[in-house]
């Protein structure tokens, strides 16, 4: 056997090591791959209600007892646009409840509500709402007058001079879950590369076993690259249990290519482990590694999208942000995985990853020290 390929066979060895380790901790399994999923499905929750659309908690108090007043009242029960409160049967408990803002508003119909005249139905509606829940109130009125513009049409024809029509565009728009799950793909990315060696290097340091490697012939580019391949396939695991939720639960549409997108995640991990190599090489107990990784690892978590877009944000900052490491990684994720480009599409995202990858794995093997 050459030297390169001891060299090469060790890198295997010490891999297939690491690999076998995560999956056989109970602790690294739960942050590896049950905390993303826990994330995945508490955002995508949220993400989902957003999408289904607008629903509003109401008050419903009744004082009339026409026909036509109980037929809207079961009408808006089984609306998935109003969630009304049962318990509330009178109008003083209905504030008591706004006033804690526990419901949107109050819709009150008098006791003429319903009442025939000229052979037709009709009154008015009351919707009370608070001053400090003013959009939710306003938003909830004009439902409601959307709603009777309907029921009015049943009874009076009027030919109106003026309308408008709506078209579907045979383009697809994102959903609030696509940015959501890039993100969380980031958040489980960032797990992979950064906490797994800025916690695991600390304690091994402590228990002496990088000083037991460093009496043996390995050298720190095999050490680097065995994590490097053993973090890769770890983190894809975990990524794909996540693709796999996504899809079955939230409905996620992968329109991109799987290969492009676990070429592109791999490297993703790979660069980002880079991080967590620099902390944990440089760090001599948990105690230097925490409040380091903190400082790196929050400024990436909130400006790079994780839990938001970034398009949200000023644009001064979104130009500052556009070259923070998890930026490329979550907008390539995004654009691969929703919108169908192909990896030639990306080449900003990859330059950028790439530079970030030379300077990462330069200070990694400037400040790693065996103990």
């Amino acid at each position: 056997m050459t030297p390169l390929k001891k060299k090469l066979f060790t890198v295997y060895v010490f891999s297939k090591l690491s690999t076998r380790r995560f999956f056989r901790d109970r602790l690294a399994l739960f942050f590896g791959i049950l905390f993303p999923l826990i994330f995945l499905f508490v955002f995508g929750s949220i993400s989902k209600g957003s999408n289904g659309g607008v629903s509003f908690n109401v008050a419903l108090i009744n004082n009339s007892k026409s026909e036509f007043a109980k037929q809207f009242v079961t009408q808006l029960q089984h609306s998935k646009l109003f969630k009304i409160d049962k318990k509330l049967t009178s109008l003083s408990e209905a504030n008591d409840k706004m006033s804690k803002s526990q419901i949107d508003g109050e819709i009150v119909l008098p006791a003429d509500f319903g009442a025939i005249q000229n052979g037709v139905p009709g009154g008015q509606v009351m919707v009370y709402y608070s001053p400090t829940n003013d959009q939710a109130g306003q938003a909830l009125t004009s439902v409601l007058q959307q709603q009777f513009a309907a029921i009015n049409a049943k009874f009076v024809t009027a030919k109106a001079p003026f309308s408008v029509v709506g078209t579907q565009t045979k383009q697809k728009s994102l959903t609030s879950f696509d940015y959501t799950f890039s993100g969380l793909l980031g958040f489980s990315i960032m797990g992979a590369g950064i906490f797994g060696p800025m916690n695991v290097f600390p304690e091994l340091k402590k228990q002496g076993i990088l000083r037991r490697f460093h009496t043996t012939p390995i050298r720190v580019w095999q050490y680097f690259l065995s994590t490097m391949i053993s973090q890769a396939i770890t983190g894809l695991v975990a990524i794909a249990v996540m693709f796999a939720a996504a899809i079955a639960v939230f409905g996620l549409h992968v329109v991109g290519n799987y290969l492009e997108i676990a070429l592109f995640l791999a490297y993703s991990i790979v660069m980002i482990l880079g991080i967590g190599l620099s902390i944990g090489g440089w760090a001599k107990n948990e105690r230097q590694a925490a409040p380091l990784g903190n400082i790196i690892v929050f400024p990436m978590m909130f400006l790079s999208g994780i839990f938001f877009p970034r398009f949200l944000m000023p644009e001064w900052l979104q130009g500052i942000t556009n070259y923070i490491p998890m930026s490329p990684v979550i907008d390539g994720a995004r654009q691969l995985i929703t919108e169908g480009k192909h990896l030639t599409d990306i080449g900003p995202q990859l330059g950028i990853m790439a530079v970030w990858m030379i300077i990462i794995y330069a200070i990694a093997f400037r400040v790693f020290r065996w103990e």
